[in-house]
């Protein structure tokens, strides 16, 4: 049986996200919920990071922390989850380190490694060992009572495949750089299989109770534009090509997508010829000049203040922000108002 939510209050980012006119830009923050908040850390208590992501009601918590701190201000909630639950998922142990990020004790190191043939043999079953997610998801949108939309998201394949390869977060991107250039049919058949397995996921986090969808390409910027077009792009469109159709065959209704390819200014127009209803965008791109390119084509986009900005104060907070309200239009049709990038941790001047 499908699980029952109230109705909407406030739809202003799925009418934005489908291009309708609006009285006004809606707004979320990417990251919102998270370690800024103090009452993130009195929730979290004890646990570990994926811990929480694991609890439903603790994530549900979470997620639903800056809507009630900031009631009014923000137009989306999003699920309090990680983008590496997908590796997980495919039998890859990750653990979150304090002050450093996502660690992959075992990474995969070659094609011949015993444990890329048991992640490209295994059958992965998301609706299963991703069972905790989706419950989060139906119990947030339950809590909500339709105070504003949940979104739901995932990791694009390049991105998880760089942390899947480099065992974290990385800076000079040694280890996926040989794996795509040097293994560039093993690298695509993973990519691939990554893909699939987000078309799924996404689709049952719909299914759990998600509105809209977003797809994160952390680390697209590391890569050059004829090698986005190879190891990114093609992966990022098996998504948004056949998450509608997964959802058709599932009986529900197809939700907006969006997709941020952080760092890949260089991809706008692309991008923007993609299925996706919204481009996100990161502070690279001068506001104007990518609404024009992105309206042109019907897309809406989002973004994209630098989040360095709240570090100097509401005048220059001010500042930015009247940037973009001039940039994108005025901000009546096509602009979801955003960072360019997740919320700092430092940010905690509330």
């Amino acid at each position: 049986m499908a699980p029952q939510f109230d109705p909407m209050k406030n739809d202003l980012i799925l009418r934005t996200a489908r291009g309708e006119k609006v009285e006004r830009p809606p707004m979320w923050v990417m990251r919102q919920a998270g370690r800024y908040l103090p009452e993130y850390h009195e929730a979290k208590g004890t646990h570990d990071f994926f811990e929480c992501c694991r609890s439903p009601e603790i994530a549900s918590t979470l997620t639903l922390q800056p809507i009630e701190r900031f009631e009014g201000l923000i137009d989306a909630a999003i699920i309090f989850s990680d983008i590496l639950v997908i590796p997980q998922a495919m039998g890859m142990e990750v653990i979150m380190v304090d002050k450093k990020g996502p660690h992959f004790p075992d990474p995969l190191q070659t094609p011949e490694d015993k444990q890329y043939k048991e992640v490209m043999e295994r059958k992965v079953d998301v609706k299963e060992s991703l069972d905790y997610v989706y419950k989060a998801i139906t119990l947030t949108r339950q809590k909500l009572k339709g105070r504003v939309p949940l979104i739901g998201f995932c990791g694009a394949p390049w991105t998880l495949l760089s942390y899947m390869v480099e065992g974290g977060g990385s800076k000079m991107f040694i280890q996926v750089k040989t794996w795509v250039y040097k293994y560039s049919e093993e690298s695509k058949a993973l990519l691939q299989k990554i893909a699939e397995l987000c078309v799924e996921y996404l689709a049952l986090q719909v299914q759990a109770g998600a509105q809209m969808i977003q797809v994160f390409d952390s680390w697209a910027g590391e890569l050059s534009p004829s090698s986005f077009n190879e190891f990114s792009l093609p992966y990022l469109n098996y998504i948004a090509d056949h998450l509608p159709s997964r959802l058709q065959e599932l009986g529900l209704e197809r939700v907006p997508m969006t997709v941020f390819a952080k760092g890949a200014w260089y991809a706008l127009d692309d991008l923007c010829s993609t299925n996706y209803d919204v481009i996100g965008l990161d502070w690279l791109h001068d506001p104007a000049q990518a609404y024009k390119v992105a309206r042109a084509k019907g897309k809406t986009v989002q973004g994209n203040a630098d989040p360095g900005m709240l570090y100097g104060g509401r005048e220059a907070i001010t500042a930015v922000v009247k940037n973009m309200v001039e940039g994108f239009g005025g901000g009546k049709q096509g602009w979801i108002a955003n960072l360019g990038h997740g919320m700092s941790e430092r940010c905690r001047r509330w």
